[in-house]
């Protein structure tokens, strides 16, 4: 008679997942020992621990050091033009100074012997021919409208090359102060114009009487 008996399994309990816990010391120098022999003898084993990266980590290359980039070096501002001036200007305007009013004349003479009577009498020629050769060859206007000893102010950003500043310079604009002086500027030149042979360096020729 067979049997009805059910052949009995045999069921394997699952382990459970335990925390890790690190060999000592000696149990890894066991293991490596044996790792090391291991390795020797067994290419296979020794090419699964190259692939799988096993054994010391290399510690990290260190982050290069940045190198500080160098300040740009000031750039120098350019050197602001230079217009070539010729002398034929001057030398046509002491020209007419000298015919007009003697200038040249009175400039150069010792005027330590003469009384100021003499010196005023002589100031007087030298003014009038001055005057005239302004009015005749020349605009001239004040810089400033406004009447001496006037206050004024000066906003920023005021035109240095026609107003000049005394006295306690300090800070920025605005400046407020006294108008001491107006200033002149020349809105129109009217100079005869030269021969191209004429020698402009002679402002008054020699003069000979016969």
């Amino acid at each position: 008679m067979l049997s009805n008996s059910v052949p009995s399994l045999t069921y394997r309990t699952p382990r459970m997942n335990t925390p890790t816990q690190l060999p000592g010391f000696w149990s890894r120098l066991s293991l490596a020992f044996g790792a090391f022999f291991k390795a020797a003898g067994d290419a296979e084993f020794a090419a699964r621990v190259r692939d799988d990266q096993l054994g010391p980590v290399a510690a990290p290359a260190p982050a290069p050091t940045p190198v500080p980039t160098p300040a740009p070096a000031p750039v120098a501002p350019a050197p602001t033009p230079l217009r070539v001036n010729t002398p034929e200007s001057a030398l046509q305007l002491l020209t007419l100074l000298q015919r007009e009013a003697r200038l040249i004349d009175f400039a150069n003479e010792n005027l330590a012997s003469y009384a100021d009577a003499d010196i005023g009498a002589a100031a007087r020629v030298v003014h009038e021919g001055c005057a005239r050769v302004l009015k005749e060859h020349f605009t001239i206007a004040p810089v400033r409208s406004e009447a001496e000893g006037a206050r004024i102010t000066l906003e920023e950003g005021f035109d240095a090359a026609s107003v000049r500043l005394t006295g306690n310079v300090v800070g920025k604009a605005p400046f407020k102060g006294t108008l001491s002086h107006r200033g002149w500027r020349a809105t129109d030149v009217r100079l005869p114009q030269l021969a191209k042979e004429h020698d402009a360096s002679v402002i008054a020729p020699a003069e000979v009487e016969l």
